[in-house]
Order: structure tokens, then C-alpha cells, then sequence
């Protein structure tokens, strides 16, 4: 999670993002304010006990059921949940400071769809401007049809996205279908705001599409039809490459660029898997994905091409060590970390694809990693935060330990880092 500063600061904002840019280093979206997980800020903490309190500013009651990652925006924390006995996807508004519930707002009401064992109904994280706060859900009829793209058969809900914008009191300002969606896996898709749009990645067992909307209005400014047509978790980043915006994502059997605004294909890279999850990372001179399903990679891919670069544009690939497929990658510097979804964690050099370290730190991962240029954050499913030392060699420098389940990845601001629990959020701090 994230937040506000401890003493109220704002750190300044390094706006080349997938998100808007702001004068403060809010944490408005998936991954932060560059989308990737990086950290601008010092001297956060690395130390912290859920049962002796240690470093725990606040712990409140979780509400509903969800594993979305909140959001921060100065004083305001937001975060998505379901209310599953009443069949409500709504949005929360948290005082940053003290956890304390300030209004919440039913976003649509539906029923339960089916899903992972790993997913949730309210996994996709909302995005912010500062004035709106724009969420996705899946709206379903309760209907069923034999799933797609499975190996064993079963029935599953097929449904439809739902992109709302709600504003900082509470109140929907629009609210419009954009397709349908169709995955065994349930549903799970974060808005990425660029210029005046909101970004959707439709990826799904079907026509799959990226969508922009107008913010303001809701209306639809370009869609642009995907390849292949199978389901992805994908949330883009965007970068500024020779003067011109690419929006770059892993998905549906291929990995492509794409112009924000107005939706052109740039380059592509087919393969190397099917199924994608892990947002991907750029270390100025490299995209870097860590996937997926059924086989498992890390690769990087240079951004300087057109058309089809599968074949030219590939600067290196790994197909061992790692089997990654759920949690996203870090940088710090030209050195990327890896979370394993077994357990283990790796690291390579950006730059040739090196492997430096591997070593076990838990026994799952599934949330996604945060580093600042002092730590590397790794939280486990089973509630512990490893966290390490940036460098060629691995150095674990604190185990911390909540006693529950941790399925949303963290959120960092003005000295805070804010967890979501299955039981209790936590803003956490040095006192």
C-alpha cells in the first residue's frame, strides 16, 4: 500500500509514468507513479512485527473481500473490495493517517463471478488523477457456459467490464461498459491513465482489446483489437522512446507497443509463452518481461524497432532458473529482481541477462515487488516481507512477519508502506 508522508511531506515526482504527473510523490495507481515498483524516497523502513506492533503506525479491519493494491493520493488512501453476501463491488476512502473509514461507494452491484483460487472479485487496482478515481470491475448475469482455453472442463460466468470514474466525495461521475470478458481465471484489470484518457487492457478468451476513454466523459477515443484471443492480467506501462510514447505490455501470446494515443501497434515480439500476468519493467534502454504460462521466461526486448522484431529486436532471454509467472519484477539501477512463485528469488543483470543470485526467501509468491535504491521489498503469500539489499550478492536484511495472508502488493509513500491483509490493512513506518 501507500501514503502520505509521516510528517506530511511530498516528495517530488519523477513524471515519466503510466500515470499522471503529479507535483507529489503520490502513489496513484498499480506499481506507483512510474508503474514499475521503483521508489523515490530514503529511509523507509525495513523492520516490522505484526504481533509485538513494531513499526506499525495503524491496523484497521479489512472490509470485504479483494486483493487490488490500494492507492494514495496526499491524504486519501482508496482501495476496491467485494462485499460478497450482498453482491456489491465498492470503493473505499481511508484517512491516510489513521485508517479510519471516511465514505465508501457502491460501484455496481452483481453477481459473484467465478473465479481462481488465486484471484479475487475486486483484484483490479483503481488509478487517480487527483480528481476522479477510476475503477474496473466484471459484471456478470449469473449465467454460465463451459470455460475456454481450460484443461479440465468446467463452467464458468461469462461477463462484461465495467470502467467507472467516482470522485473524491463519493459520487459516480460515469460509468460504462466497454466489452465483454471471458477466463476461467476470473476477471482482474487496472486502468492506466495517460493524457486525458483511462487505458484498459481487455485481454480475455475471446476478441480481446486495449480501450481508451475519455476521463472526463467515459467516451470511447480508440480501441484497438488484440491478437490471438487469450486472457492475460497484463497491466501496460508507458515510456517515452526517440520522442514518442510507447505503451508496452506482455499478453495473448505475444508481447507489443503501442501508440496511447491512438492505439497503433508499434513493434511486436511473438511468444515466448501463452498466458501473461507480470507487468513488465524498462531500464532505459530495455523492456523486460518475466512470464508465464505454461513455459516460464524473463526477457528483454530493445524498443527501437516496427513491425514484427521477434527475430531482431530480442536482447536477451532466459528460459530457466525462474518460474515466474504471477508476481512482477524490479529494478534497481541495471540489477532486476525476480520473485519466483515457488519461493525463491533471483537476480540478473539487465543488461546481458546475466543470472548474479538465486536464493529462498519463502514458499510463494504472489504479490509484486517494490525497491527503492536501499531495499528490496519481497512480500510472501504467507505474510512475511523479506526484505534485501540492492547488489550483486544476495543480503537479507530483515524478516517481518504479519500474522496472515498477503495477496496485494505493497503501496509506498512519504516514509509509509501500506500492506492489505486478507484481515487488516496496515500503514507502517519508522516511529
Amino acid at each position: 500500500m501507500h501514503f502520505l508522508s509521516l510528517f506530511g511531506r511530498l516528495a517530488l515526482s519523477i513524471a515519466v509514468s503510466s500515470c499522471s504527473a503529479a507535483s507529489a510523490e503520490n502513489w496513484p495507481c498499480w506499481r506507483g507513479p512510474r508503474g514499475d515498483g521503483t521508489i523515490t524516497e530514503r529511509d523507509l523502513p525495513t523492520r516490522w512485527d505484526g504481533e509485538s506492533g513494531e513499526n506499525i503506525l495503524w491496523k484497521v479491519p479489512a472490509q470485504g473481500v479483494g486483493h487490488s493494491s490500494p492507492i494514495v493520493w496526499e491524504d486519501k488512501l482508496f482501495i476496491t473490495t467485494c462485499f460478497e453476501a450482498e453482491e456489491t463491488r465498492s470503493l473505499l476512502c481511508l484517512d491516510a493517517n489513521t485508517g479510519k473509514e471516511l465514505w465508501r461507494s457502491e460501484i455496481l452491484r452483481s453477481p459473484l463471478e467465478t473465479i481462481h483460487q488465486l484471484n479475487s472479485r475486486a483484484s483490479g487496482t483503481p488509478a487517480t488523477d487527483g480528481e476522479l478515481v477510476y475503477t474496473a470491475f466484471l459484471k456478470v448475469d449469473g449465467k454460465k457456459i463451459p470455460a475456454p482455453n481450460v484443461g479440465e472442463p468446467r463452467d464458468i460466468t461469462p461477463g462484461r467490464i465495467v470502467v467507472t470514474a467516482t470522485d473524491f466525495q463519493g459520487k459516480q461521475r460515469w460509468q460504462v461498459g466497454i466489452g465483454d470478458f471471458i477466463s476461467a481465471h476470473g476477471f482482474c484489470s487496472c486502468p492506466v491513465l495517460y493524457k486525458g484518457t483511462v487505458i484498459i487492457n481487455g485481454d480475455h478468451d475471446g476478441q480481446g482489446y486495449l480501450v481508451a476513454l475519455d476521463r472526463a466523459t467515459g467516451r470511447e477515443v480508440w480501441r484497438t483489437p488484440r491478437e490471438h484471443g487469450i486472457r492475460s492480467y497484463v497491466t501496460p506501462i508507458i515510456r517515452p522512446i526517440d520522442g514518442r510514447d510507447q505503451l508496452v505490455m506482455s499478453g495473448s501470446e505475444h508481447i507489443a507497443a503501442f501508440d496511447p494515443n491512438d492505439g497503433t501497434m508499434i513493434w511486436k515480439v511473438e511468444g515466448p509463452c501463452e498466458q501473461f500476468v507480470a507487468s513488465m519493467v524498462f531500464d532505459g534502454e530495455r523492456f523486460i518481461m518475466s512470464a508465464g504460462f505454461p513455459t516460464h521466461h524473463v526477457m528483454a526486448i530493445r524498443p527501437d524497432g516496427k513491425g514484427d522484431v521477434t527475430k531482431s529486436h530480442v536482447a536477451w532471454h532466459v528460459d530457466q532458473y525462474v518460474r515466474s509467472y504471477v508476481p512482477s519484477p524490479v529494478l534497481v539501477g541495471k540489477l532486476l529482481y525476480v520473485a519466483d512463485d515457488r519461493g525463491t528469488a533471483n537476480c540478473f543483470d539487465s543488461v546481458d541477462g546475466q543470472r548474479l543470485w538465486q536464493g529462498r526467501l519463502s514458499g510463494a509468491f504472489n504479490a509484486s515487488l517494490v525497491a527503492s535504491d536501499q531495499a528490496v521489498y519481497f512480500p510472501a503469500g504467507d505474510g512475511v516481507t523479506k526484505v534485501v539489499a540492492p547488489g550483486p550478492e544476495l543480503k537479507v536484511v530483515a524478516e517481518n512477519r504479519l500474522d496472515e495472508v498477503l495477496h496485494a502488493s505493497p503501496a509506498v509513500a512519504s516514509g509509509r508502506i501500506y500492506l492489505r491483509g486478507d484481515r487488516h490493512y496496515y500503514a507502517i513506518g519508522n516511529r
